[in-house]
């Protein structure tokens, strides 16, 4: 009897909600490369390297709604002969990629701060003011509209998130803007760039380990290997499980392979049993499943068995 293998049936899940966030994903990225364009010419006509920051890290910002843009359009792209799951495993490469270059980014960043804190530059503040207002208009609008939808799907949840946090890094900017306004204390230019950099870094930390944990075949984050093991122990006629393997087909799709130990009694109704467990791990965010059938007076003697 050979292997059971399922490609998923939210196919069709994916194109609706393509059809439905295809417009919230380019007003964002249109309204960000505008803001980007902005406020580097604000910051480097006003001398700010907190405005000069906080433009690469809006950049990062399109970059990131692009690629949640880009993997509801690589649902719709076929497999071929050489790419027999399609190419939706490039959004994990290109996440990778994109924290690597943060990561350089965000090194240089630290280092123009460090030299202003030694010798402050004069810059003006209300320009600051300004920019960052409308950053956060900016940021704010593109996160509402993800607001709806941002529980129904990790990608746009991260959009959101995204937008969210970058609001509130404009709120700082702002603040700083208003202190050295009244003030003149310039040498917080280059303080809110650090701090500016350490949110990017947290954020950047996080995309770097659960892309090279995707690249790694790991175990997709927030998945339970313990529990997806018990529920397919709750089939009828499945007495035991090895050989369970899951990784993410892109940063929407996940895939099992498995061996299931089946009574003799179970041999006939095995397509049922595929069929229940598919929409069982169908809860679990698991898209794709091939499960390879054993029968239990037979014994596994390989390692992977005990």
């Amino acid at each position: 009897m050979g292997a059971g293998h399922d490609h998923s049936h939210h196919h069709h899940d994916h194109s609706v909600k393509l059809d439905h966030l295809n417009k919230a994903f380019i007003w964002g990225i249109a309204l960000n490369i505008t803001f980007v364009v902005v406020e580097a010419i604000a910051g480097l006509y006003s001398g700010s390297l907190a405005l000069l920051t906080d433009a690469g890290h809006n950049l990062s910002d399109v970059a990131s709604l692009a690629l949640a843009l880009l993997a509801y359009k690589l649902t719709k792209v076929n497999s071929n002969k050489v790419y027999t799951y399609g190419y939706k495993r490039s959004t994990i490469l290109v996440s990778f990629f994109n924290a690597v270059i943060l990561f350089a980014a965000i090194g240089v960043i630290v280092y123009e701060a460090i030299e202003r804190f030694t010798q402050p530059q004069a810059i003006a503040g209300d320009t600051i003011i300004w920019v960052a207002l409308t950053g956060i208009a900016i940021n704010g609008f593109t996160a509402w509209l993800f607001m709806k939808d941002k529980e129904k799907d990790l990608n746009v949840k991260g959009a959101y998130m995204h937008m969210a946090i970058d609001a509130l890094v404009s709120l700082g900017v702002v603040l700083s803007g208003v202190v050295i306004a009244y003030t003149g204390w310039f040498w917080l230019d280059s303080a809110v760039s650090i701090i500016i950099a350490i949110v990017i870094l947290v954020g950047t930390w996080g995309l770097f380990k659960d892309s090279l944990r995707l690249e790694m075949d790991g175990v997709p984050k927030d998945m339970d290997l313990t529990a997806i093991k018990a529920e397919l122990l709750k089939a009828d006629g499945v007495v035991d499980i090895h050989h369970v393997h899951v990784w993410a087909l892109s940063t929407t799709e996940n895939a099992l392979t498995a061996h299931l130990v089946i009574t003799p009694e179970a041999v006939d109704r095995f397509d049922k049993i595929k069929h229940d467990l598919r929409h069982r791990l169908e809860h679990l965010d698991i898209n794709h499943s091939t499960f390879e059938p054993e029968f239990s007076e037979k014994k596994c003697d390989e390692p992977q068995c005990c």
